[in-house]
């Protein structure tokens, strides 16, 4: 039987913004959302915990394809498990998509919906203020430095430039609300995003000696 506690072993090696803490939280948020628009909460389950099982051991090269090998991986644990072909599949469909982006394959259950919302709604908030700030410290990049006006413009770096944390706030996290599927992920995207502007808000005004 999957749990939370089997899936504790899956997560020993992997970088902080991508433990086990980060798994429980896509589990308990994929949880609400599944039961508020009426997915297969098994299958959502199952997805959570093993969305992120392989690939993502820091150093490695195998990060931009972490969701094909945790699809795979998928496949092996529930056919172990005694699941049938068809939902697996279901299962093995919710861990590929979680990365969707450009021609990547793209969440087309219900199911797979709520894993990549709940997925996507971790980068916002306080979580992801942390989560941002974190990576930003492994990356060897500052928290903030003022973007040029060809990255605003762009989101490309003229020559030299840092991608700092609010970089990746301005390119990616501003944007998060509006690629979410569910009405319930927006909701509550809504209210995290207003929350990460105001701690750049904050931090950018305490950078500047202005607060």
């Amino acid at each position: 039987m999957l749990t939370l506690e089997k899936a504790r072993a899956w997560y020993e090696h992997v970088d902080a913004v991508h433990d086990f803490s980060h798994i429980e939280r896509v589990y308990k948020m994929s949880e609400r959302l599944a039961l508020a628009e009426g997915a297969d909460l098994e299958i959502v389950h199952a997805a959570a915990l093993l969305h992120d099982a392989d690939g993502t051991t820091p150093g490695s090269d195998t990060r931009k394809e972490h969701h094909l090998r945790s699809a795979e991986f998928a496949g092996k644990i529930l056919r172990e498990e005694g699941w049938p072909e068809e939902r697996i599949k279901a299962v093995q469909h919710c861990v590929r998509a979680h990365r969707f982006r450009g021609d990547q394959e793209p969440p087309e259950t219900i199911e797979a919906w709520c894993i990549f919302d709940a997925d996507k709604l971790d980068v916002l908030g306080a979580i992801g203020a942390i989560r941002v700030s974190v990576y930003a410290a492994l990356a060897g990049t500052p928290f903030y430095a003022p973007p040029s006006q060809q990255f605003i413009e762009t989101g490309k770096e003229i020559e030299g430039e840092l991608h700092s944390a609010y970089h990746e706030h301005l390119y990616k996290l501003q944007k998060i609300e509006k690629k979410l599927f569910t009405q319930t992920a927006r909701a509550i995207a809504h209210k995290r995003s207003q929350y990460l502007d105001g701690f750049f808000e904050q931090l950018i005004a305490e950078i500047n000696g202005e607060r």
